[in-house]
């Protein structure tokens, strides 16, 4: 199992900036059964975990209290969420989820793709990806880290991967209807049309926002002429 060490934050507003600075990302440890705490991991460290553990993988968090008469608590977690610099795309905060090993919990799993479909190789087709990962429900230590699909079965266009197709690991429900699609392959002429697609859909959207400004200026002349017509007749009538 990973093993990730964190140590007990104190750097809280403005001194958190300071700390991604020097590499140190700032984040939380949480749970239902352990109160809420602010801690801070390695940035470098943290990512080498966190891409072969993923938000579905269980690790063992090492929390240092940094005092010479602490203990190290260890815990198993989730990485439940990372925020995002919106920039770079690094992130900036972490948060770590403590679970009930007993308890089902829900967690995002990344959809791997393995193959290559005849419909794409021999039929000219592309291959689309509608379901790229997926909402889970399982015990803790039984989430996936990923889940396969084999697309080398797709071998005309109309042939189709569904949700109830999945090969799934035992005790492990996925969120989602039986018969949605995760993925297909798309013939040319198919392809061709979604791409001009949206161009005609924002045409026509500019087509119908102009319609409806053109009608509330005629609705705007026509009050404004209303209201010049009362104001003369209420001069001639003086």
């Amino acid at each position: 199992m990973l093993t990730l060490r964190a140590k007990i934050r104190k750097e809280v507003g403005k001194k958190v900036k300071l700390l991604r600075k020097k590499g140190i990302l700032p984040a939380v440890l949480y749970g239902p059964k352990i109160k809420s705490q602010p801690i801070k991991v390695d940035f470098k460290e943290f990512e080498q975990v966190f891409r072969e553990a993923g938000e579905s993988s269980l690790i063992s968090l090492q929390v240092d209290p940094s005092t010479a008469s602490g203990q190290v608590k260890k815990g198993l977690v989730l990485i439940h969420e990372t925020k995002q610099d919106p920039l770079s795309g690094k992130p900036i905060h972490i948060d770590f989820y403590q679970p009930i090993l007993t308890e089902e919990v829900e967690a995002t799993v990344p959809l791997v793709f393995e193959g290559e479909p005849p419909a794409v190789k021999e039929l000219g087709g592309t291959l689309v990806k509608e379901i790229q990962e997926l909402t889970v429900k399982a015990l803790p230590q039984n989430l996936p880290h990923e889940i396969k699909v084999n697309v080398g079965g797709l071998k005309v266009f109309e042939d189709e991967i569904m949700i109830k197709d999945l090969e799934l690991p035992k005790d492990v429900k996925i969120k989602r209807e039986p018969d949605d699609i995760v993925a297909l392959v798309m013939p040319p002429e198919k392809v061709e049309e979604e791409l001009e697609k949206p161009v005609e859909e924002k045409v026509e959207e500019v087509e119908e926002v102009e319609g409806e400004k053109k009608e509330e200026e005629k609705s705007e002349e026509k009050k404004k002429e209303n209201k010049e017509g009362e104001e003369k007749e209420r001069k001639d009538n003086k």
